[in-house]
């Protein structure tokens, strides 16, 4: 019997041949086709070069951005093999156009790996527009080249094609990111850096030469830190009063290397980064867990045998204990399992069992013999356990007083439904845009809460006056998962009453500083509302183009004024909307509200140390730096003229 076209049967069961699945589904190898799923792809094969170091036969490390948009990456380690694989073909050519295949499964070619998937380079591959690599190994230099995953180099009996003769070794790939596939191809250079930056902090002995060819001022770099993990302590704190000199150990359980360094200084805060063979995990995972958990754990052993805490106190929490805290977890893992390609959260439990078994033995064989660092950051956890009592009494005290439905100053008007999933919160900024946007909603899901002007800076203010302000009690009420500074235990994302929170203001200069100073809060206090991808920033249209016949067009920037004033025949009016306030509520539902045709941006945080120094840095009191880093920028800025 014939199947009907409608009907799932075998006729509708595809096999994707090759890098196929890779082109067709991006996201799932690269986690985006955006700025980070673009840098995503330079690290890979990246990662692939520090691996090499890794099993002891690199060095060297060169990574240019060059001026016609790729970017190349050259090790000199032992080269990608590019004798006959089983497969009829060069090896080199099986490890770049198939997926799950490398030389890091069989345990004995690389110990410890950051990329054991066997995707990285088969998926760069698939999707640059070109990839181009040399190979000098076994006395010769050898050549491949692909176009958006196919070979375009005639093999010779199976093998490659021989450029010369080479005494030396190591591979160079230069490729080319699809327009095809990702939003942007141009790579973001702070990003990299950073990553760059940090690999030789986690590597003291690889050298990382880095360009950036692009213009219009070249820049060069060379990455090189004997200092280690202490070094990269330092770099983080050197900005803040240190209460303790850095602690520095390593040692191996179960088959893991694990190392550490960690400072406190005086602030009210924790930066703890994980690492598994070289790559940082975002969100942390099982060998943060075993460090904080151990650490917790001997801190309140000795806060009870130094008389810190008497019987009848309970013990300081982890949060307590870590104020102040910068540290970094370094674990070289034989099988890592990461949540995703994009290795963002290790999840080998026995990665926090050994980390828990190193740190219990050498924390106590550091404070046994440094007795004045010990009472000086069990002095900071009580202070902190303090002070957050206090939080608690005074959090509960003023957020008692807002209730979450509309209150009598007119402020929440919240959805109907009680279903997190679907109810997302506009913030708005003015009165008049307020009242436009609640009667433009979509109340049954979208729920708009008003702010007056400016919020405070939370980066300039004390924490007593952060929850003393009006707007941010209301924010805090309206979102329902409480409010914490860093990673603290008072909040729970499970609580959150929206999927999504919005940040609408004007698209003007005043606008963009609201947005600056929500986002601030939003990272300094409630973080998980970004890494989780809860935040968004609406995109209001610039003007409104009328034709004298046809229906009128919203153009979001002065470019796509441009292109419609170069399109369009005939005369049309325009209107510029100096404001939200200045639009009815259809105009405001059919540019910003609507789900089906609105535009929005969702926030979120590739490198957590670059984005914590640079809110430092923008939204702090120092003026010199913030000058300099406008500066050096100016050039990225998209300008309104």
């Amino acid at each position: 019997m014939a199947e009907k076209k409608d009907q799932y049967g075998a006729s509708s069961i595809q096999v994707l041949e090759g890098l196929e699945p890779v082109r067709l589904r991006p996201g799932m190898f690269i986690g985006t086709t955006g700025v980070k799923g673009l840098n995503h792809c330079l690290y890979e094969i990246m990662d692939n070069s520090v691996d090499e170091h890794l099993a002891g036969f690199c060095d060297t490390i060169r990574v240019t951005l060059e001026a016609d948009g790729s970017a190349t990456v050259e090790d000199n380690g032992r080269g990608i093999p590019v004798g006959m694989h089983e497969k009829g073909v060069s090896a080199e050519r099986v490890v770049l156009t198939t997926l799950h295949a490398g030389g890091k499964f069989d345990g004995s070619s690389y110990k410890t790996s950051g990329g054991l998937h066997g995707v990285g380079s088969s998926a760069v591959n698939a999707l640059s527009a070109y990839l181009d690599i040399t190979i000098k190994r076994d006395g010769v230099i050898s050549h491949d080249r692909y176009e958006r995953g196919i070979p375009t180099v005639e093999l010779i009996d199976g093998l490659l094609p021989v450029l010369g003769k080479t005494n030396r070794t190591g591979t160079r790939i230069n490729f080319a990111p699809d327009p095809e596939i990702f939003d942007t191809t141009r790579f973001k250079a702070d990003e990299i850096k950073s990553r760059l930056h940090e690999t030789a902090y986690l590597n003291p002995s690889l050298t990382i030469y880095y360009k950036d060819l692009r213009g219009p001022v070249y820049e060069e770099i060379t990455y090189h830190e004997p200092e280690g993990l202490v070094g990269f302590i330092k770099d983080m704190n050197k900005n803040n009063e240190a209460l303790t000199d850095v602690v520095y150990f390593k040692g191996m359980s179960e088959g893991i290397a694990v190392e550490c360094a960690f400072q406190y200084v005086n602030e009210f805060h924790e930066d703890v980064m994980g690492f598994c063979n070289c790559i940082y995990n975002s969100e942390g995972g099982s060998h943060i867990t075993g460090f904080k958990t151990q650490f917790t754990q001997v801190m309140n052993a000795y806060a009870r045998q130094l008389g810190t805490l008497k019987d009848k106190d309970p013990n300081f929490n982890g949060t307590d204990i870590r104020n102040g805290m910068t540290a970094v977890i370094s674990v070289k893992h034989p099988d890592p399992r990461f949540e995703g390609q994009t290795k963002t959260k290790l999840d080998n439990q026995d990665a926090a069992r050994a980390v828990a078994k190193v740190t219990g033995d050498e924390i106590q064989l550091y404070f046994d013999r440094n007795i004045e660092s010990l009472k000086a950051i069990l002095s900071a956890a009580e202070k902190a356990a303090k002070i957050r009592k206090q939080e608690e009494k005074s959090r509960t005290n003023l957020l008692s007083k807002q209730k979450y439905s509309f209150d009598s100053n007119g402020k929440l008007a919240n959805c109907e439904s009680r279903d997190a999933s679907k109810c997302e919160i506009f913030i708005v900024e003015g009165d008049s845009a307020g009242g436009s946007a609640k009667t433009a909603r979509n109340r049954m899901y979208q729920a708009i809460l008003p702010i007056r002007g400016k919020i405070l800076n939370v980066e300039k203010a004390s924490i007593d006056k952060v929850l003393a302000n009006a707007e941010i009690k209301s924010m805090i009420n309206a979102f329902g998962c409480g409010f914490s500074e860093g990673y603290g235990n008072d909040f729970d994302i499970t609580k959150l009453r929206y999927d999504k929170i919005i940040i609408m203001a004007d698209a003007d200069v005043d606008g963009a500083h609201i947005s600056t100073l929500l986002l601030t809060l939003f990272y300094r206090f409630m973080p998980d509302l970004i890494f989780q991808g809860h935040v968004y920033i609406a995109m209001p249209p610039l003007y409104r183009a009328q034709p004298a016949k046809g229906e009128a067009a919203y153009l979001y920037d002065d470019r796509a004024l441009n292109e419609y004033r170069r399109t369009h025949k005939g005369s049309f009016a325009l209107q510029r909307y100096k404001g939200l306030g200045e639009m009815d509520p259809e105009q405001l539902w059919e540019t910003t509200l609507d789900p089906d045709r609105r535009k929005m941006r969702r926030v979120s945080i590739d490198d957590a140390r670059l984005a914590s120094s640079t809110t430092e840095l923008l939204m702090g009191n120092e003026v010199a730096p913030r000058k300099d880093f406008i500066y050096e920028h100016a050039k990225e800025a998209a300008l309104d003229i």
